[in-house]
């Protein structure tokens, strides 16, 4: 079976690092995500490991698509009674680019159109559309006129890992808060610091990587397991596996701190919801007060962009304070800042080592390296 697995762009490599060691096949990086091959069990345990996955897809049809008419053929002409009963629910998602088509809503209208006039004329009945929680989501990718559809397992982010319950803070998404931490390239050995945490999602993600807890066990529930298809021992098994390889996150290792007092308290709410409270340490301090915790170690913090007008010139000592701390506070360590905002990143007045291109969401970014000798 084919899959491609979506993922923020500038992840595609450490994607496909993670699924080549969880041994799926024919790993081949494509933009925004990776193209691999594997049984429907490798589907699953995909899933159930992937750190910096969005979405695990797996390509059912692919076909010429010059106009609507075409796209309602093609999809009609799926066998759907295979995939889903009339008493299930279904979603359409739709994603349109350089083709004649160029209403991603009215496509995945007619996609859903498709979908259960070939049911109801089967079976004589038609399955509803739930758009929040469907038991089949489908993806439609129409690009230069060339249509794939494809079924969604996890039926929903991936990023969604269970533990964050307050969405009032704007957080970084857990997937690419997994794919930042992956580049820094920490050993897992030493300190990791994160000194401007938010809600936590850097020493989260750190302390899932740490304990080797893989990030579909915090919300074990995936739309696969709806599918008439499903293989409830297969998903039992692999279950079972990921618990028995669990480890127990060793102590006072990573480290989360915030001058926003609310932010810590989510933070501690997250980390008891994830299940690893008691191993991660968190305070409420103003970075430059922040003591480091060993003489070397892997800092890395995600200050804020300006995005807004009249933000970026306040910012500018913001990041000026941030360059001197490290060079006062932090020698021996390995920082790394996550800006998208280049003219702030050079009031931090040091040389970075290394720069990395990834995205949030929309806009461009850069991951910073700063050997702190």
């Amino acid at each position: 079976m084919k899959f491609f697995a979506t993922t923020t762009k500038g992840l595609e490599e450490v994607l496909a690092g993670e699924l080549s060691r969880l041994g799926a096949r024919e790993v081949i990086p494509a933009n925004g995500g990776v193209n691999f091959s594997g049984t429907l069990s490798d589907g699953y345990r995909a899933c159930l490991w992937l750190r910096t996955a969005n979405r695990v897809l797996h390509p059912i049809i692919s076909f010429p698509c010059p106009s609507q008419e075409a796209l309602y053929e093609g999809v009609y002409a799926l066998n759907w009674h295979e995939l889903m009963t009339p008493e299930m629910t279904l979603a359409v998602d739709a994603n349109l680019r350089d083709s004649a088509m160029t209403h991603s809503r009215f496509a995945a209208l007619k996609t859903k159109d498709a979908i259960v006039d070939k049911i109801r004329d089967l079976s004589g009945r038609r399955p509803n559309v739930d758009p929040k929680d469907p038991d089949l989501r489908i993806n439609l990718h129409l690009v230069r006129n060339q249509c794939t559809i494809s079924l969604d397992l996890a039926g929903t982010g991936l990023h969604r890992r269970g533990y964050r319950r307050d969405p009032t803070i704007a957080p970084l998404k857990e997937t690419l808060a997994a794919g930042l931490v992956a580049l820094t390239g920490w050993d897992q050995k030493t300190h990791f610091v994160d000194p401007m945490c938010g809600s936590g999602s850097l020493p989260l993600e750190a302390a899932l990587l740490a304990s080797n807890t893989a990030p579909g066990l915090l919300s074990p529930v995936f739309g696969f397991q709806r599918w008439p298809d499903f293989n409830a021992s297969a998903w039992k098994e692999l279950i079972e596996e990921a618990e028995q390889i669990q480890s127990t996150l060793t102590a006072n290792l990573i480290f989360g701190s915030d001058r926003d007092q609310r932010a810590i308290e989510l933070a501690r709410r997250n980390a008891e919801n994830a299940g690893i409270g008691a191993q991660i340490r968190w305070s409420y301090t103003d970075f430059t007060k922040l003591e480091p915790p060993a003489d070397h170690g892997t800092l890395i913090c995600n200050p804020p962009y300006g995005e807004r007008i009249g933000e970026e010139a306040e910012l500018e000592a913001f990041y000026r304070k941030i360059g001197d701390t490290f060079k006062q506070r932090w020698k021996g360590w390995t920082a790394w800042i996550f800006t998208g905002n280049l003219n702030l990143a050079k009031r931090v007045g040091l040389k970075a080592s290394r720069r990395i291109v990834l995205y949030n969401g929309p806009i461009e970014c850069r991951l910073l390296k700063y050997e702190l000798y």
